[in-house]
């Protein structure tokens, strides 16, 4: 339309559509039709209607089953990585990322994942790349064994650019009232399990991707110490802990205390959620052996350990609370189910540690710049247990 000073607005001679406008309606049609056939076999046997629909149905009948059946919710994204899927054109893995973090989340407090949707957001529909995107999604749900009923594709020209989107997703899961996991089935003794993590996982990108900025990095740069490109080991997808850990909570029953998702803010700030207020957690740094990837990025960038640990996973994604007793069949039943672990402290009693424990001045022995003794509590607006990080790191 033009504008004259005080005068009214007259059409102009071109029409202005849809499409015109940067929202092709038709390319989100041809991406639905791409997704039906995996679509299909990720809604599993429960999944009700197909692709469609304005809701996505899931047959609940399994709930009849439970005598107190507590529903469980979880909500997330990818954050950040999908700037390198979108910079490498790869779009498949970030879909089995959105899955790991959602459903793992679920996980931890013992429920049975049921139902997922997801949410793509994009700047312009290119079918085979939502595609992509939605069969990562549905490798995902079937990996994990839950059931992909729905989800949306919004195209929002001027809001993004043609090539950028972003991802997130929802699922419901389901959990006996007393097969309930968290703090309130902790206790001083309890062994500590660390799950090992598959790579940064989907947390920390925007420090990991500042780093390869700083240092001028191109994702096709082959990196020794990975064995492949970095852009590959950037994208390395999640590893997905549902199947091992539901699995773990039927063969331990009430041995089992607690699980901890390592996401956002770090081992010990995810450990410290799910601990009784006059606990406290040690865990020790040389439990495991930190992965390259950590240890590349983090001398490129300069970047301290204290930030470094509470930023990444640096190399466990889970950790299981356990009884002491259940510890090294736990242990063994993680490791042969994918997932090698590994012991990486106990629980204690507050009352129990030593005068000096949890202060957090003390210097830890080993190379120098080693991060000293860390007491990490009160995250994520929990009021609960402590988590104190004593010695030097393995890298």
């Amino acid at each position: 339309m033009s504008n004259t000073p005080g005068g009214t607005p007259t059409p102009t001679s071109t029409p202005l559509t849809y499409a015109a406008a940067g929202v092709d309606v038709e390319a989100g049609d041809r991406a639905v039709e791409l997704m039906k056939a995996t679509l299909a076999k990720a809604a599993g046997p429960s999944g009700i209607g197909g692709v469609g629909g304005f809701a996505g149905l899931f047959d609940a009948r399994e709930l009849t089953t439970y005598r107190h059946p507590l529903l469980a919710s979880s909500t997330d994204g990818v954050g950040t990585k999908v700037a390198i899927a979108q910079a490498l054109d790869i779009h498949g893995t970030v879909g089995v990322d959105l899955v790991a973090m959602v459903v793992d989340d679920l996980v931890v407090c013992g429920a049975k994942p049921l139902v997922m949707t997801d949410y793509i957001a994009t700047g312009r529909v290119i079918p085979e790349r939502i595609a992509a995107i939605v069969g990562g999604v549905a490798e995902g749900c079937m990996r994990t064994d839950t059931a992909l009923v729905g989800g949306e594709t919004a195209e929002h020209p001027g809001l993004l650019g043609p090539d950028e989107y972003d991802i997130a997703g929802a699922a419901v899961g389901v959990v006996e009232a007393d097969a309930l996991l968290g703090p309130a089935r902790v206790r001083p003794g309890d062994a500590l399990l660390g799950l090992a993590a598959s790579g940064l996982h989907s947390n920390g990108y925007s420090l990991a991707r500042a780093i390869v900025a700083r240092n001028g990095w191109e994702l096709g740069r082959e990196v020794a110490e990975f064995g492949r490109t970095l852009g590959e080991e950037l994208l390395e997808p999640t590893a997905l802990y549902a199947r091992a850990c539901l699995s773990l909570a039927h063969r331990l029953g009430p041995d089992l205390r607690a699980f901890a998702h390592v996401t956002g803010g770090g081992l010990a700030a995810n450990l410290a959620r799910v601990l009784p207020a006059g606990t406290a957690a040690t865990v020790r740094r040389d439990a495991w052996p930190v992965p390259p990837v950590f240890t590349v990025l983090r001398q490129a960038g300069a970047v301290p350990w204290s930030d470094a640990e509470r930023t990444w996973n640096l190399g466990i994604g889970m950790i299981a609370v356990v009884a002491p007793n259940a510890a090294a069949d736990a242990a063994a039943h993680l490791t042969a189910a994918g997932h090698p672990t590994f012991e990486l402290g106990e629980v204690r009693a507050e009352g129990e540690l030593s005068a000096g424990a949890g202060a957090g001045a003390g210097a830890s022995a080993g190379a120098p710049g080693a991060p000293g003794e860390t007491h990490v509590q009160g995250t994520k607006g929990t009021r609960g247990g402590a988590v104190i990080l004593t010695g030097t790191y393995r890298t």
